[in-house]
């Protein structure tokens, strides 16, 4: 009666997690979608800096909740990819429809589409190695928190590779404060957060510099 119980007990417990990993893999797609296709209906539209603020940051943002809210790598490896996949597909896909390509909604070339995708999962696996309690999820929050700061830098600096007038000053102040909440948000700890942030100044530091150095 015991063992029957306890087999009962186990089989339940295996089919919830089947059931919420079936529901994180379904969301994490239909998310794709949504972020995707309202990409293509807010393209053009609204003032110059939303743009800049929706892409990439909405595409960010949603590889970070899938990966963070993952079950295991593997499971954060192929969510986050079906999430970027869906979003390229319904961003790019929707232009088709309207008779237009939108390559330019998501970089503006097929090898920057890749390297958008690369970028997404990588987010996305960071996000789910936040989720450890050592130095290791410190780090990972850090370099996510670079990751941001990097970009921002990138596209706030006149005559660079993203260099973007409207995005300077609040867009890029704005992003900035967000990269900074989201590093302090992943860690649970003050010598975590600490670490973390200090991380993220480090890797921006040498990222600026290259910026200074390439310029």
């Amino acid at each position: 009666m015991g063992k029957s119980t306890m087999e009962y007990v186990d089989l339940a417990e295996f089919d919830r997690r089947q059931r919420g990993i079936e529901r994180h893999v379904l969301a994490a797609s239909l998310g794709g979608l949504a972020i995707g296709l309202l990409g293509v209906l807010a393209a053009g539209k609204g003032p110059g800096w939303f743009g800049h603020v929706y892409d990439p940051y909405a595409y960010l943002a949603l590889a970070l909740a899938v990966g963070a809210s993952a079950s295991g790598f593997g499971w954060a490896l192929l969510t986050t990819f079906l999430a970027a996949v869906a979003t390229l597909a319904a961003a790019v896909g929707g232009g088709v429809i309207g008779g237009a390509s939108r390559f330019h909604l998501i970089g503006g070339s097929v090898a920057v589409l890749n390297w958008t995708l690369a970028l997404l999962i990588g987010i996305g696996l960071l996000a789910y190695v936040t989720r450890r309690s050592d130095r290791w999820g410190d780090y990972a929050a850090g370099v996510i928190g670079a990751a941001l700061l990097a970009d921002v830098v990138d596209r706030a600096t006149p005559g660079f590779i993203g260099g973007e007038r409207s995005f300077w000053p609040l867009p890029a102040l704005l992003i900035g404060a967000v990269a900074v909440a989201v590093v302090i948000a992943l860690r649970g700890s003050a010598g975590a957060r600490i670490r973390a942030l200090a991380c993220t100044v480090l890797l921006t530091g040498l990222f600026a510099a290259w910026i200074t150095v390439a310029g």
